[in-house]
């Protein structure tokens, strides 16, 4: 009867080891997911960032094409 025993034992303590694996596990995971989440966001944001002060110096040059456009044709 103590071999029973023992063997539940040794079989419940392995499953708590194997849940507390998996559990570190998933947290490693979420972990490595959330810091993904952000890294693309702010690349998002800085590409996002970039464009916009691309736009503005074209635009901005494109003011002052028709500008100088403008003032030769007066």
């Amino acid at each position: 009867m103590a071999l029973k025993s023992d063997v539940a034992r040794s079989s419940a303590a392995r499953s708590r080891a194997e849940a507390s694996f998996k559990k570190e596990e998933r947290a490693k995971d979420g972990a490595k997911a959330m810091s993904e989440y952000l890294a693309h966001g702010q690349a998002l944001r800085e590409k996002t960032a970039r464009l916009k002060a691309l736009r503005l110096a074209k635009e901005a040059a494109d003011a002052e094409r028709t500008d100088k456009a403008a003032t030769r044709k007066s």
